[in-house]
């Protein structure tokens, strides 16, 4: 086995931010939701509030770092290998078949995973900030009673909030499941935390050569 670098430093200090803010966006939203008590209501809305504001910040600074870096190419959609990723996660992984798709530092999402990045940047993400934003400024008392969105009603406001939070929540449970299928059940998980994916010899000559090939055609 070879290491390779493949997650740089902000994309893992991303990642993890990421998560634990959703996660706890999660935890506190369904306390809100009134599906238990851990916090007290008026503890979870002030927290909810500040972990979404953080979490917004966060979205605008990676959105800048993705486009400065060139990193949003890794969400470009493909068709190639995408049948055979699919057989793959249904039948081939229970048989230990060999991975379709290779990992290198410019192609680090297979084609299944490309798709589902970018429908949760794209749509859910999004869903759950513009929701969000309307929850924190409708109506609510303001200084100087100041009224900054005049809306009818937060019904379909909450219905959609909510369907975004289980889209997450089920996003979470496939991502956790899916981390533990890399060369050892901790692979994947260790190579988010430092940064350097454990590659077979010969996978890393591939890599080379593919990421030399793509940069070339870029």
């Amino acid at each position: 086995m070879k290491k390779v670098y493949i997650y740089n430093t902000y994309e893992r200090f991303w990642h993890w931010s990421q998560a634990l803010l959703i996660i706890f966006l999660a935890v506190t939203g369904f306390e809100i939701h009134g599906s238990f008590t851990l916090l007290g209501f008026e503890l979870a809305v002030k927290y909810h509030n500040v972990a979404a504001i953080s979490l917004i910040v966060l979205i605008v600074f990676t959105i800048f770092w993705h486009f400065t870096t060139g990193e949003w190419k890794q969400y470009i959609p493909t068709t190639k290998n995408l049948k055979a990723q699919v057989d793959y996660y249904i039948l081939g992984i229970f048989k230990n078949a060999p991975h379709p798709t290779r990992k290198t530092t410019l192609s680090k999402l297979n084609p299944l995973q490309r798709l589902v990045y970018l429908a949760l940047k794209v749509f859910i993400i999004p869903l759950m900030v513009i929701t969000g934003i309307l929850y924190l400024f409708y109506r609510y008392p303001q200084k100087g009673d100041i009224k900054f969105i005049n809306i009818d009603g937060l019904e379909n406001i909450a219905y959609s909030h909510t369907l975004g939070a289980f889209l997450l929540l089920a996003f979470l449970v496939v991502h956790l499941y899916l981390i533990t299928t890399g060369h050892t059940v901790s692979s994947n998980l260790n190579a988010m935390i430092t940064g350097y994916e454990e590659l077979e010899e010969d996978e890393t000559d591939s890599v080379e050569k593919s990421d030399a090939q793509e940069k070339k055609n870029a």
